[in-house]
C-alpha cells in the first residue's frame, strides 16, 4: 500500500468515522472503498460492471474471417494501429 495524507472537512471526518464505527473497519478502509468504487466508475461515468456486461454481450458477434488470431493477435492488433 502507499501511505498518502488527505485534507477533510469536520463533516467529512464526522461522517468518516460514524460510517467505519458501524461497518466495524477504520475509517482508511472506507476511504478505500469510496476510491475504488470511483476508480470502477470509470471517465465515462458508466459503472465498471456495465461496461463488463457490454463488453460480454458482444464476444463472439464479430467474425474477421481470419483464423489464427488466437496465436497472432499481437500481429493483428500493431497492424490495426499502424492503418489509423
Amino acid at each position: 500500500m502507499v501511505r498518502t495524507q488527505i485534507q477533510l472537512t469536520e463533516r467529512q471526518a464526522r461522517e468518516l468515522k460514524r460510517m467505519a464505527s458501524r461497518e466495524g473497519v477504520s475509517m482508511a478502509e472506507v476511504i478505500r472503498k469510496a476510491v475504488d468504487a470511483k476508480i470502477r466508475e470509470g471517465v465515462s461515468g458508466v459503472p465498471w460492471e456495465e461496461r463488463v456486461r457490454r463488453a460480454m454481450a458482444v464476444m463472439g458477434k464479430f467474425h474477421s474471417g481470419l483464423k489464427d488470431v488466437s496465436r497472432r493477435h499481437d500481429h493483428y492488433l500493431a497492424q490495426a494501429y499502424d492503418d489509423r
